[in-house]
């Protein structure tokens, strides 16, 4: 009888599969790069396959990983619901999301963190970050991963992102002299920096379209009404980044905070699952 598949292996390469990564393998683990490289190393080993090709850029499956993987997915599958079967059942929590993070990767996040775990059950938020930050300090979620705001505190810094000024390829970004731009709501922060910028530098600007959140702001960038601050990774599709044709100011980078009192093991490695996803967005 052949010796039984490493489950923490196997769960390790398809982790470093479904985020091409073993960086972001490891932080979903909570364990290290090399921890991860010398598991996928003993289960190419056991089956005498190489799984994963390796640069120093990329993590991609082989023609084998990729026969193997849905073999793998379905085996980890199998053992959560053995375990459901026992005592654990179905697990909860709540987490926040900056629409300025969740960008379009959630669903990918979410199918990650389900395929890990299908036995947890997540409340998603999705929401400005000074929305977010007084609702959990409120007790109305367990975790948020939202941007730093001046005024908050503590948090552990999990990614930082560009920013960038978007427009439609065919955008007229000029009224006159001054630059046509899409802002947040006045509450946000992006908008308060972004406009500050433009002041310094002395550019003029006038302001056409303002929007409660990114889905709003993404459509007046996508429909050419303007030019607007955005994340890297939440700019709308076929939009384009305009700051240096435009001659418009340096943006400084983002910080990504997670705030969270999430304690059940379970769950945090739920929340370290999520957090990887969004990461390798």
């Amino acid at each position: 009888m052949e010796k039984p598949l490493d489950l923490d292996t196997v769960q390790a390469f398809v982790l470093a599969a479904d985020l091409q990564s073993f960086t972001r393998a490891a932080e979903a683990l909570d364990s290290t790069q090399s921890a991860i490289s010398f598991k996928l190393k003993k289960l190419e080993h056991r089956l005498g396959r190489r799984l994963l090709e390796r640069t120093p850029r990329q993590v991609r499956l082989s023609t084998e990983g990729q026969q193997f993987l849905p073999a793998a997915r379905n085996l980890l599958a199998a053992h959560e619901r053995a375990l459901e079967q026992l005592d654990q059942g179905p697990v909860r929590f709540s987490v926040g999301i900056s629409d300025h993070v969740a960008g379009a990767t959630l669903p990918r996040a979410l199918a990650q963190l389900h395929a890990v775990d299908p036995g947890v059950v997540v409340e998603v938020r999705v929401g400005s970050s000074h929305e977010l930050m007084p609702a959990y300090e409120r007790g109305e979620l367990d975790a948020v991963i939202v941007r730093r705001e001046p005024q908050d505190r503590g948090g552990k810094l999990v990614m930082e992102e560009r920013i960038g000024w978007f427009a439609h390829p065919d955008a007229q970004c000029w009224s006159g002299a001054a630059l046509r731009v899409a802002t947040f709501s006045s509450a946000c922060r992006i908008r308060e920096l972004s406009l500050r910028r433009l002041d310094a530098a002395g550019i003029a600007w006038v302001e056409v379209f303002v929007g409660g959140g990114i889905l709003a702001v993404g459509a007046a960038v996508s429909a050419g009404l303007a030019v607007s601050a955005l994340l890297h990774r939440c700019a709308p599709p076929g939009s384009v980044e305009v700051g240096q044709r435009l001659g418009l100011p340096s943006l400084p980078l983002a910080q990504v905070r997670l705030h969270s009192r999430v304690k059940q093991a379970r769950t945090q490695a739920a929340l370290r699952t999520l957090v990887a996803a969004l990461k390798a967005g």
